[in-house]
């Protein structure tokens, strides 16, 4: 299961709907936050999503609407008991080393490990890997792309016609091991199905529409994507380091991605966010407004 809760959809302050920016990502037993603005633990309160597994937390860049409820977010974990380490990345790491530190975050249960992330950077875990990519917003900035590995279907009929019985060897045979089995080779091939595509889901941050966001988001299942304004406002967008609607969606348009969704939306059309969509749907049509607790499973 890949799903997708949008946490916090406000752009810059938070307003009465919309909460400032954090996005959770649960995938199998991981859970992630992609950015944890102010009040992010208290959405995931609302959306009922629970802190057990949540390890991982990836910060865009460092202006406090992307990463000040962290600290909020730590003290809960505290009190609850928390044990594991907590692990962030975040292209200024100094930061938030000294943040912790002013907070006297080192007599912690839990350690808080804060790790610098740059362009093209990557983060394994078993089955797929965050991918960091260069963004342009008026301060050091990235964003992040969750890619499935390619995986094929383990054909169990397959493995007992040659006579191979259920157990470790099975987890060999799936890991793309050759083996031998009562003299005879047998190989991946021989009892895996065909290939399936991994699936790959793109956030943005604040940045500008640029070429680092097109090339990582290729065919993508899913890209959020900075939409802070209208291209009535598009001089401005352009000096904050943000996009606007019709450039998100020719940034999905020339990535040919399955979904956009628009996100980090001005406070300015909290009574028409649709004209945004009617901005970005001429050019690409499968387009969605974000907005808090908005759920999707990819």
């Amino acid at each position: 299961m890949l799903k997708i809760v949008f946490l916090g959809t406000a752009g810059t302050v938070p307003s009465v709907d919309r909460n400032t920016s954090a996005v959770f990502v649960q995938y199998s037993g991981y859970r992630f936050l992609f950015d944890c603005g102010e009040g992010a633990q208290r959405q995931m309160m609302i959306a009922r999503l629970g802190f057990r597994n949540l390890d991982h937390i990836f910060i865009t860049h460092m202006h406090t609407d992307h990463f000040i409820g962290i600290f909020g977010l730590i003290e809960t974990l505290s009190l609850n008991g928390r044990k594991k380490d907590l692990n962030f990345y975040t292209p200024k790491p100094d930061i938030l080393k000294a943040l912790f530190e002013i907070f006297g975050y080192e007599n912690l249960d839990f350690e808080l490990k804060v790790k610098k992330v740059s362009d093209g950077d990557e983060v394994d875990f078993s089955d797929f890997k965050v991918v960091a990519f260069e963004t342009e917003h008026i301060v050091e900035s990235v964003g992040y792309a969750l890619i499935e590995r390619d995986s094929r279907k383990f054909d169990r009929e397959k493995a007992l016609s040659l006579g191979i019985p259920p157990g470790p060897i099975y987890a060999r045979l799936k890991r793309g091991e050759t083996i031998v089995w009562q003299g005879k080779l047998v190989t991946p091939e021989m009892v895996l199905g065909e290939i399936r595509k991994g699936r790959k889901i793109v956030y943005t941050g604040d940045t500008r529409p640029c070429e680092k966001t097109v090339e990582i988001s290729r065919d993508a299942d899913l890209l959020i994507h900075d939409a802070a304004f209208s291209e009535e406002l598009k001089d401005w967008a352009v000096e904050s380091g943000h996009s606007t609607a019709k450039e998100a969606a020719e940034v999905a348009r020339k990535a040919n991605v399955k979904k956009l969704v628009l996100t980090h939306i001005s406070a300015r059309y909290s009574k028409n966010p649709e004209m945004l969509l009617e901005e970005a749907r001429p050019i690409f049509e499968n387009v969605e407004l974000a907005r808090d607790f908005l759920e999707l499973r990819v």
